[in-house]
């Protein structure tokens, strides 16, 4: 498919701008219902805000809080995204695929890590702060 058919494909207006709110909400659906790592995700966005109220952190720390959540759930949604549409173009096995399945899945981890150690950064003195 050219530009120009694309183009026409994408056609414009309110009535299109308001359907697209549905099929990002049926995507996040989708990746909730089958996807066995956003529970995971979803449990410690749970815990996260949970200890966040408890210990009472700052608006600075809840910024960074969010911010690595919608980071680590919107990587989950790529990965996501990008395994399906390898399967769908190579349902079969195949090196690439796996790469490409692979790196997609690494780049979440990426960020899983980085959400673990910016909690501890929050989260652990705080709580060693209560047990001195």
């Amino acid at each position: 498919m050219d530009l120009g058919s694309r183009g026409k494909l994408k056609q414009r207006g309110i009535k299109r701008f308001i359907h697209s709110f549905g099929y990002a909400a049926a995507g996040l659906r989708y990746a909730f219902k089958y996807e066995q790592n956003m529970l995971a995700h979803i449990l410690a966005t749970a815990g996260v805000i949970i200890l966040g109220f408890w210990l009472d952190i700052s608006y600075i720390e809840w910024l960074m809080c969010f911010l690595i959540i919608g980071l680590v759930i919107a990587t989950e949604l790529i990965n996501t995204s990008i395994e399906a549409a390898i399967d769908l173009v190579c349902p079969e096995k195949n090196p690439l695929a796996k790469i490409a399945k692979d790196t997609a899945a690494a780049a979440v981890m990426v960020f899983a890590i980085i959400a673990i150690v910016l909690a501890l950064m929050i989260f652990g003195p705080k709580i060693l702060a209560l047990f001195l």
